[in-house]
C-alpha cells in the first residue's frame, strides 16, 4: 500500500445553523440546482480543502463521497412528487448521487476518478481509496444529510 500523509481532516458534527451561509460566502454565490446532501458534501470538501491549503483538487487525485443513506430527504420528496403525480425534473435529478459529483468536479476545479460508495463500513471504504489512489492522493468524505460531513485529504508521502 502506499504510504499516506493525512494532510487535513475536519469534522461537522454537529453542523453550525448557519453552514449553508458559510458555503455561500466561500463559494461567492449560493450553489443553485443542489440538493442539501450535495450542498454539504461541498461544503466539507471545501472545508477540507481550505485546511490543506488547497485552492483546487489536484487533478490526479481520487474523489470519493462515502455515505450509508444518500441523499434521503430528495428522494423522499421523489417519492411523493410521483404520488401526487408530479412532475420531476429537478427533484429527481437531486436524488442522483452523481449529481453531487459533478457538483463538486466544477466548484473543486477538478476533473478524474470520483465515484460515490453507499457502505456502513467507512474505514473499509477509506481503505480501499487509500490502495487506488496514485500520486496526487485521495479527497475522500463521509455525508449524512442534515446530521453531519467528515473529510480526509491524504497525499503521498
Amino acid at each position: 500500500m502506499r504510504s499516506l500523509v493525512l494532510k487535513s481532516h475536519v469534522v461537522l458534527d454537529p453542523l453550525p445553523a448557519d453552514w449553508r451561509d458559510q458555503l455561500a460566502r466561500r463559494l461567492g454565490t449560493r450553489p443553485r440546482r443542489i440538493g442539501a446532501w450535495a450542498e454539504l458534501a461541498l461544503h466539507g470538501a471545501r472545508l477540507c480543502l481550505d485546511a490543506a491549503q488547497e485552492d483546487q483538487l489536484h487533478g490526479g487525485a481520487l474523489l470519493r463521497v462515502v455515505g450509508v443513506h444518500g441523499p434521503m430527504g430528495a428522494t423522499r420528496l421523489v417519492a411523493e412528487q410521483a404520488r401526487q403525480g408530479l412532475p420531476l425534473p429537478f427533484t429527481f435529478m437531486q436524488s442522483q448521487p452523481s449529481q453531487t459529483l459533478a457538483a463538486l468536479s466544477q466548484h473543486l476545479g477538478w476533473q478524474g476518478d470520483a465515484r460515490y460508495v453507499l457502505c456502513r463500513d467507512t474505514h473499509a471504504a477509506l481503505q480501499l481509496a487509500q490502495l487506488e489512489c496514485g500520486d496526487a492522493g485521495l479527497l475522500i468524505g463521509t455525508v449524512e444529510e442534515d446530521l453531519r460531513t467528515e473529510w480526509w485529504r491524504y497525499t503521498p508521502r
